[in-house]
């Protein structure tokens, strides 16, 4: 019901900076969380940011102070800017969407973006 599609991976130098976007399309429900995730080889699929349509945010300790989330409501986008990229941050980055059911409580089924590689080099 809900569609995600990720633009703007690519490869960049450390310490450079780079911006992804998520547009959502469908069935799309005005409470909700949009965020991002990610995943390297070998590795277990983390959280990165999530963002809530009441504006509550939600950072991995790893991108504190260097990524910054955001959305824009109207064009249902969420945004993820990324400064002083690090070799650690390479991973394939996924968009994450799930509808806030009464009381605040994250329900129904999660969607997920097919995701975006993001390649940093040292």
């Amino acid at each position: 019901q809900v569609q995600l599609v990720e633009s703007g991976g690519g490869l960049e130098q450390a310490g450079e900076s780079l911006r992804l976007s998520c547009t959502a399309s469908g069935s799309i429900s005005s409470l909700n969380a949009m965020g991002w995730y990610r995943q390297a080889p070998g590795k277990q699929r983390e959280l990165v940011a999530t963002l809530t349509s009441e504006g509550t945010t939600n950072y991995a300790d790893s991108v504190k102070g260097r990524f910054t989330i955001s959305r824009d409501n109207a064009k249902n986008t969420v945004y993820l800017q990324m400064n002083s990229l690090k070799p650690e941050d390479t991973a394939v980055y996924y968009c994450y969407y799930r509808r806030i059911a009464w009381g605040g409580i994250l329900a129904g089924q999660g969607y997920w973006g097919q995701g975006t590689q993001v390649t940093v080099s040292s």
